[in-house]
């Protein structure tokens, strides 16, 4: 039994997924469902839980070399919630691209974990690996 950590049993088995250089998605409740994806939905009532809840509690078991968000991001919501994103991905680079880029790298993912956040382009794609690649 699971005493600490992610207890979800779901996303434990989609971690364990993950191998070098694979991705995971993290996306909010309005992200189009992609049928031939393994997608855990943890979506509860809006803004539970958020993109961020999810990142910050699979970071510390996650290696990530690298971070994709859309660049509609940072034009569609505010300074500080931008910089929260930012400081809880350093060191890992983010690499903003339009969302319809961002996009085409999905059906490429080992799997998604769907939350209830509402923050705009709050969607990330972790890319697995060292951080030195």
């Amino acid at each position: 039994m699971l005493l600490r950590g992610i207890l979800n049993p779901q996303i434990v088995s989609l971690l364990a997924h993950v191998r070098h250089t694979n991705m995971l998605v993290i996306a909010d409740r309005g992200f189009p469902y992609w049928p031939y994806i393994e997608t855990v939905d943890i979506s509860l009532v809006d803004g539970i839980p958020t993109v961020m809840d999810v990142f910050r509690a699979i970071k510390d078991n996650f290696e990530i070399n690298k971070i994709y968000i859309a660049d509609e991001f940072r034009k569609m919501n505010n300074t500080e919630i931008v910089q929260t994103f930012s400081s809880a991905a350093h060191p890992v680079p983010i690499h903003f691209e339009p969302h319809i880029e961002f996009k085409k790298k999905v059906p490429f993912s080992i799997g998604l974990i769907r939350t209830g956040d509402i923050t705009q382009y709050a969607n990330m794609i972790l890319v697995s690996g060292p951080l030195d690649e």
